[in-house]
């Protein structure tokens, strides 16, 4: 097979680059503002849109449709991804890692980061999916609990595992078979979003913080602890702490974790529940401790020395974002073809020193310390096998317990 050859940017300009990101884009970061406005939306207001237009609940599956396959005539394939997701070069206009494609497959990809919101988007590609019509994107990048439905749903393609080499052997443990895709059937993950405790050291003065609890109950940080308005991450957090596994808990369990959040809301310990704006708060001190996104914690160190963060001897919270191929789409194997490419170390470590989520491609250390290996060596973005360990993924939801606990969340944070 030829090889990957990178043919723009040197290590020392690739790692100047993610630098200057970290410093320029700290206070917005792509996870927190997505996290921000998704989540609950569709769970609690939209699934009882979809039934009543006649699209099926979220259990009931139909199992995806093909359509005539033009790859090996069409060299060409289309990409819809998430806004700032993807490695850029200087001008900001060209994204080396999908020229290496073209340049080695002869494949072109017309790449769109049309993505903002996973239910704005949702909304954009639900008519032609529920119609059975082709949406014009052969790959569409969603968060996990969104692509599970689109997976119950049956309006995405199962993959053809024979095109899929890299990401079959390359995947790593923490994401191999989510309990809404067993053994990667439908998709493979983009990138891991790991949910952590960040603090700023200046604002603790001396307080010690190393889980959840010492957020939550210590009276010197009143006021001054973060949460976030993402449900998954913050009762997942909460669970953990409780000593009860985000992947099996029950509907006690979550109540028994919301009523101790209350506890705290109602005593003043927290001082909001946030969406982006968690970032510019911890830097100013004004947040002592705050539940937060890894993505983000890494810009933010690499900003303010007095950011830093903490795994829990409980664990933490890890979601993905996920390419998947819609129903109808034209060109399935040319998608499979990119899919793939992105599991082989080289393209995976060059997109990992750009954007700095978790990457979920196994093997990549070396090759990503050629580029730069601060990263190579932060565990917020490659890793190790006692923090892969602590990793914990919240478990699927029916339908009908998506709706009752975002609604007992919403009222939680006020929403």
């Amino acid at each position: 097979m030829e090889q990957y050859e990178p043919d723009r940017l040197s290590p020392p300009q690739v790692a100047a680059m993610r630098r200057s990101l970290a410093n320029g884009r700290a206070a917005m970061t792509r996870r927190s503002l997505l996290r921000a406005s998704t989540g609950g939306a569709l769970a609690v207001g939209g699934l009882g849109a979809l039934t009543g237009c006649g699209i099926p609940a979220a259990g009931d599956t139909k199992g995806g449709v093909s359509a005539e396959d033009h790859s090996a005539k069409e060299k060409t394939v289309s990409f819809s991804n998430w806004t700032e997701y993807m490695d850029t070069d200087d001008s900001g206009r060209k994204h080396p890692t999908l020229d290496a494609f073209t340049k080695r497959t002869g494949v072109k990809v017309k790449y769109t980061e049309d993505i903002n919101d996973n239910t704005e988007f949702f909304g954009k590609i639900k008519p032609q999916l529920a119609a059975g019509q082709d949406t014009g994107r052969d790959i569409i990048v969603l968060t996990d609990w969104l692509a599970a439905r689109l997976i119950r749903l049956g309006w995405v393609q199962k993959l053809d595992a024979s095109n899929l080499p890299h990401a079959f052997a390359n995947v790593a443990s923490s994401y191999r078979s989510p309990d809404w895709d067993p053994g990667r059937a439908y998709s493979y993950p983009w990138q891991g979003i790991a949910t952590v405790i960040a603090y700023n050291k200046k604002a603790l003065d001396g307080v010690e913080v190393k889980n959840l609890s010492d957020m939550l109950d210590n009276p010197k940080l009143k006021g001054r602890v973060g949460l976030l308005t993402e449900m998954r991450d913050t009762m997942g957090m909460a669970l953990l702490d409780m000593d009860k596994d985000p992947r099996s808990f029950t509907a006690d369990d979550y109540d028994a974790a919301l009523a101790r959040l209350q506890k705290c809301v109602d005593k003043g310990q927290i001082r909001r529940f946030t969406g982006n704006d968690y970032t510019s708060d911890l830097t100013k001190g004004d947040l002592a401790a705050c539940v937060a996104w890894a993505g983000d914690v890494v810009q933010l160190k690499a900003d303010n020395p007095d950011i830093d963060f903490v795994i829990p001897d409980s664990g933490y919270m890890l979601s993905s974002d996920n390419m998947l191929i819609p129903n109808k789409a034209r060109h399935k194997t040319n998608a499979e073809r990119l899919i793939d490419f992105y599991f082989e170390p080289q393209p995976a470590a060059e997109l990992a020193a750009y954007i700095n989520f978790v990457c979920p491609v196994d093997g990549v250390k070396d090759e990503l310390a050629k580029l730069d290996e601060d990263a190579a060596n932060n565990p917020l973005i490659l890793p190790d096998k006692a923090m892969q360990a602590k990793s914990r993924a919240f478990r699927s939801l029916s339908s009908k317990e998506d709706t009752e606990f975002e609604g007992k969340f919403a009222k939680l944070t006020g929403a």
